[in-house]
């Protein structure tokens, strides 16, 4: 009990040390627009959404640690150094006989996110520790044969999944391209020093093809046994061929092996398309025709991007449930999403459900705060597109998709108070549009001198809202 509980703190010490940016994905370098019309059609229907959720949930919660990282063996993951590698593992792995979330809630997680104002989910299926959230034939770790495996709602994804569209949510699945569970991609004959499968694929063709097989029967249940799915959302950029290793997933600091951890990419986009007519599939960082948009992970591009986006940032600072953890205000959110927006991308919020199966109250509160803004200005959000100039200082633009529209955003930091007018540079209404607050459809008094717009705010008005931040809208 005390070994247990003392791997247990070093696992806590792991995200109290922060979260190393070697594991975050940036965007690809290139990419590739795709071909098939459904995808096309299916790619400007997700492109309106513009706010999403990730949930992270699995074995990581139930010690309230980072995400399957803590038992990858790479210099940036600090461990005790009284506790051996191998004994960690087993602990880790172990956890599976801990899993046991009798609270299972994805109504709650539902709704919550729809509160929010969000339109699309990515859910965790599988997470770089191999544990499985769906009733897979494949193996035996998973939650099916976790002590949660004789409750009604053991194959988790089901529900999940369920309980979103019922809320008119776009559907997705997070799929791990890497499994460090199975002796497929971690041979237990052989140390696992990295990331990276750990014994020379082309010695042993026969393993990694048990692998690719294994890989891309996980993925058909996926794609055969849960309705209709409309993104498929892979992660673990550095399972790819060889040739696409470039200094980009060099700069991650892993070592690149000597043969190709090429998981036939073609044939699993091929099946998958077959079963989900359509299928949006991000198969980040690699580009070519099967990454359907990218996926700046923790961060925002620096300028607008002319292709489909996604910024993938946590409400807190994990990815995972960490009792610890303290949540990003309602500003921040709004500010961050509002940038996303402006650029030409999506925000995919990160959260992560107790070990018992539920949003804290904490996160509900906190999409709660969101929702309330969105509420009443997501005319300038949702259905939006970039335009030329995105932003000036503190002000952020976006257009209605017949370019008519223009939405002019202005977002303060948390302590900011109220000024009586607004100034940005560029954009500029059409001679004789209004000007209105969306937020309560109030026409305002502006000036144009050159290309730059000065909005008086109503003299009722004394406080910024909640979310610290104001939508505009007139005609360009």
């Amino acid at each position: 009990m005390k070994r247990s509980l003392f791997i247990y703190l070093v696992g806590l010490l792991i995200v109290s040390q922060g979260i190393n940016a070697q594991h975050e994905h940036p965007k690809s370098e290139h990419y590739m627009a795709p071909k098939d019309d459904k995808v096309v059609a299916k790619l400007e229907e997700w492109q309106d959404l513009k706010f999403g959720i990730i949930i992270h949930w699995g074995l990581y919660a139930v010690p309230g640690i980072i995400e399957s990282w803590s038992i990858c063996s790479e210099d940036w993951i600090e461990r005790d150094s009284t506790i051996s590698y191998n004994d960690y593992k087993e602990w880790y792995f172990g956890l599976k006989d801990k899993f046991n979330p009798v609270k299972f809630n994805p109504q709650q997680w539902a709704e919550a996110s729809k509160a929010a104002g969000m339109k699309y989910l990515v859910f965790t299926t599988k997470h770089h520790d191999g544990f499985c959230l769906w009733d897979t034939k494949q193996t035996d770790y998973s939650i099916a044969h976790s002590p949660f495996g004789s409750n009604e709602k053991s194959d988790a994804l089901k529900y999940v999944l369920d309980a979103y569209r019922n809320q008119g949510f776009m559907v997705g699945t997070y799929f791990s391209k890497p499994d460090w569970y199975s002796e497929y991609y971690w041979w237990p004959k052989y140390a696992t020093p990295n990331r990276n499968n750990n014994y020379d694929a082309n010695k042993y063709p026969w393993r990694w093809n048990q692998f690719k097989q294994y890989t891309y029967n996980q993925i058909q249940e996926l794609m055969t046994g849960y309705g209709d799915v409309d993104l498929l959302w892979l992660d673990g950029g550095w399972v790819r061929p060889l040739e696409t290793v470039n200094d980009e997933v060099r700069a991650w600091g892993a070592p690149i092996p000597s043969w190709s951890q090429d998981i036939d990419m073609p044939s699993i986009a091929k099946m998958a398309r077959k079963n989900q007519p359509g299928l949006l599939i991000v198969d980040r960082t690699v580009g070519g025709l099967y990454e359907n948009y990218q996926t700046p992970e923790q961060s925002i591009p620096e300028q607008a991007l002319d292709h489909p986006w996604e910024s993938c940032i946590t409400l807190g600072g994990a990815w995972g449930y960490v009792p610890t953890d303290s949540y990003k205000s309602t500003s921040q959110v709004i500010r961050t999403l509002v940038e996303v927006v402006a650029k030409g991308g999506s925000l995919l919020l990160g959260v992560g459900p107790t070990p018992e199966g539920e949003f804290t109250p904490e996160q509900i509160e906190s999409l709660k705060k969101i929702g309330k803004w969105m509420d009443k200005n997501g005319e300038a959000i949702y259905a939006t597109r970039a335009l030329s100039v995105c932003q000036s200082n503190n002000v952020f633009f976006t257009q209605s998709k017949d370019n008519k529209t223009c939405y002019a955003i202005a977002c303060y930091d948390e302590n900011s108070e109220l000024e009586k007018t607004i100034t940005w540079t560029g954009n500029v209404p059409k001679k004789g549009s209004a000007m209105k607050l969306i937020s309560n459809g109030k026409r305002l008094k502006y000036k144009v001198e050159g290309e730059t717009v000065t909005v008086s705010l109503p003299s009722d008005m004394n406080e910024l809202p909640l979310g610290k931040a104001l939508a505009f809208k007139y005609k360009k």
